[in-house]
């Protein structure tokens, strides 16, 4: 064998817009409102921001963060960043201050780049050397805090070319730091193999080709956009950047730009499928969606409108996607609800992965029955480098050496895992349990539903009863003991809600997932305010 390491290149995502740039050099890479961008001007202005914040004193394996929406300064950081030898931190833009605080200054950036309107969003002192402002013409806002302008700091730059190699391919490209729902949010670190294999391995399961146009329906900061921003660049595709999701913007772009593919959380999905401009689409768009397992009624709702629709399963530690359910060649004669049910499982290991495993506690795998539930581990290329200054915690994540997500799961005999909760979800009355992702599916397949979210609250004599906050549909209604009766058909009497409150809207996340906590949070403290069913 033979052992020259000459013969060896390094894998980073860096690599695809090199590329890109030269096989493509005046095809359009970027599309915002009026504004038209090359792949040669693409690559051009990464270049420059790296020069620039190189000349701004930020070393190899300094931190960068952004904060920007879905424009296109977020999409050249992700190539210029890294490209300076840095590390991107992409921050969730609807953060409250004291968060981004804890961000910055837990991840130690030096710099930090800002869209004005978000400049609110900021600590009273921001804790970097300097912060740069991008001021979008679309979202009218003016600068309100001291920074200097993003044309400024690119000014620093040059046009030198630069090495767009890296050494080593385990380096850390970015940190993205989870939600924090249950504590203090977490880096994650993203090296360049992973975020290179999982790139390519979303462009073979989006199946997407240079003729792509990829809406952004999902967040940049939300790793890395699911690893979307380097996706689409490998293969030379058209990113169409949009500042906000809003569900007219989304359905005048899809015909306007030809939009063939687009990434979200099935709450972005019933947003687009309920939209009044609504209707079946004259192409082909592939939906990509995560974040939470999407109903049934939410898959065939868009099957209807003309949408190929594919489920992957992930989490910040994983890249984002992660696992795959792969289409079976069977399921096109099955009617749709059957069909439906099958595709809303999270499958199979994606390609680059190691596989996916559904395991007990002492780390045996589950018995393929569809039936017994365990922990959803995984491990290899896809899977962090750890979390970062937190050696504790990623030993805790990493034990018996697969990646535990927390997520409750049943492992079926043709290989595919499907959820059931996440650990701290799952509802245990009276000894046994009951899974909220299951009684959200009952809920949900009643006609009048438009959304539903079902979290545990205390019960004298069960421990735990599930309790159900239904969004019905425009127009629509039904009454919580028609809906109850409803559920009763479907699944097992014990895990039907005893109690039904109807809302105008649930809780969620900037990435759509919907906020359980808040709701156990109400519904302890509240218990005299539920609506009997």
């Amino acid at each position: 064998m033979n052992t020259d390491d000459t013969w060896f290149t390094p894998l980073t995502p860096l690599s695809f817009l090199e590329r890109s740039a030269e096989v493509f050099a005046d095809k359009e890479a970027i599309v915002y409102g009026e504004r038209r961008v090359t792949y040669r001007e693409f690559a051009a202005e990464a270049t420059r921001l790296a020069h620039a914040l190189r000349a701004s004193g930020v070393a190899p394996g300094d931190r960068v963060a952004y904060l920007l929406p879905n424009i296109p300064e977020m999409l050249v950081a992700h190539f210029g960043v890294p490209l300076a030898g840095a590390v991107l931190v992409a921050v969730n833009t609807r953060l409250a201050p004291a968060e981004i605080d804890h961000i910055l200054r837990h991840s130690g950036a030096r710099v930090l780049v800002v869209d004005a309107a978000l400049h609110s969003s900021l600590p009273a002192e921001v804790p970097v050397d300097e912060v740069v402002t991008v001021t979008d013409p679309a979202s009218g806002a003016q600068p309100a805090v001291d920074s200097v302008s993003y044309a400024d700091l690119l000014a620093r730059g040059s046009d030198e070319p630069l090495d767009w190699g890296v050494a080593d391919e385990r380096g850390i490209i970015s940190i993205n730091y989870t939600s924090g729902t249950t504590g203090k949010p977490k880096g994650v670190m993203y090296h360049h193999r992973g975020a290179h294999l999982n790139a390519l391995a979303e462009v073979i399961h989006s199946r997407h080709t240079p003729e792509s146009r990829y809406l952004w329906t999902l967040p940049m900061f939300h790793c890395n956009g699911w690893c979307t921003t380097w996706a689409v660049t490998a293969v030379g595709g058209t990113h169409v950047c949009l500042r906000a999701v809003d569900a007219a913007e989304i359905w005048r772009l899809l015909e306007a730009e030809s939009i063939t593919h687009l990434n979200g959380a099935p709450t972005v999905l019933v947003t687009i499928a309920n939209h009044a401009g609504a209707h079946p689409l004259s192409r082909e768009v592939v939906v990509t969606t995560a974040g939470a397992p999407p109903s049934p009624t939410v898959i065939r709702k868009m099957s209807e409108l003309g949408t190929r629709l594919v489920h992957v399963y992930g989490l910040t530690e994983t890249y984002g996607p992660y696992s795959v359910c792969e289409i079976q060649p069977g399921w096109a004669g099955l009617d749709i609800d059957a069909a439906s049910r099958l595709r809303a499982r999270q499958g199979v290991g994606m390609l680059g992965s190691d596989g996916v495993r559904v395991v007990d506690e002492n780390m045996r795998d589950v018995p393929r029955d569809g039936a017994t539930m365990g922990e959803v581990v995984m491990r290899g290329n896809l899977v962090m480098a750890g979390y970062f200054d937190d050696p504790e915690a990623t030993e805790k994540a990493f034990r018996g050496g697969w990646f535990h997500s927390g997520d409750l799961g049943v492992w079926h005999p043709d290989g595919y895992i499907e959820l059931r909760d996440r650990a701290k979800d799952i509802i245990v009355s009276g000894g046994e349990n009951v899974s909220t992702i299951e009684v959200e599916a009952a809920i949900d397949s009643h006609p009048a539903v438009l959304e539903v979210a079902v979290v545990g609250v205390p019960d004298d004599k069960w421990g735990e009863r599930p309790r159900a906050f239904v969004v019905l549909r425009p127009g629509q209604s039904v009454d919580a003991g028609e809906l109850r009766e409803h559920v009763r058909g479907q699944i097992a009497r014990y895990k039907v809600p005893d109690t039904v409150e109807f809302v105008t809207e649930l809780p969620k996340t900037s990435t759509g997932k919907i906020q359980k906590f808040q709701l156990r949070e109400q519904a302890w403290a509240g218990r005299d305010s539920r609506v009997q069913g």
